[in-house]
């Protein structure tokens, strides 16, 4: 496996802090403490990343694989994206400080009939062990998978060829009937997509 370069990163900080944000504002619309609580969890992660980066950085520019200007962009792109990580962390404390939502945004609750959710996956599920373009759960079930959390590791935008195993949390949004389906299938209850 190769090594980590700044810019992969700057790329991850970039991809967690947009997961943090879509999160963020799930865990409000949807009224969701546990999705609230993967931000927090997140922010903490992306708060190393950024340590990680500036000590990358600058250990490149000593040892010219960057320029000293690469490098300071570089920092300054992951100072962005902690920036944007602490502002989704800011939203999800909203929720779970229980302040009360804004009228609009009550509103636009009612109207959506679109749910977000986050299900981890027991070792009974018959998803384990299989693609997502296996299961094709977006088409059966409506539920898309957004983002997975394998252990420590978060995945963003998952593909057709990314596998789910026992223990991995999905974090998906669809219809409310599909909602109820991904939880049978994820926990075991469900054997059949």
């Amino acid at each position: 496996m190769r090594k980590k370069t700044s810019e992969d990163i700057v790329l991850e900080i970039k991809d967690k802090s947009e997961l943090m944000v879509d999160l963020a504002y799930s865990s409000l619309l949807y009224d969701n403490r546990k999705i609230a609580e993967e931000v927090y969890d997140l922010e903490n992660l992306i708060d190393n990343l950024y340590r990680e980066l500036q000590e990358k950085a600058m250990e490149d520019a000593k040892n010219n694989i960057l320029s000293i200007e690469d490098a300071l962009a570089l920092i300054r792109l992951g100072s962005c994206g902690e920036q944007i990580a602490d502002a989704a962390q800011e939203i999800a404390d909203i929720m779970l400080r229980d302040v009360e939502l804004h009228p609009i945004l009550k509103m636009s609750i009612r109207e959506s009939d679109i749910v977000f959710t986050r299900v981890q996956v027991k070792p009974q599920s018959i998803l384990c062990g299989k693609t997502l373009g296996e299961l094709r759960l977006a088409s059966e079930t409506g539920m898309m998978i957004i983002a997975m959390r394998h252990k420590d590791r978060w995945l963003y935008g998952p593909n057709k060829n990314t596998r789910i195993d026992p223990g991995d949390i999905l974090f998906a949004k669809g219809p409310e009937d599909g909602e109820k389906h991904l939880i049978e299938l994820a926990t075991g209850r469900s054997k059949e997509i």
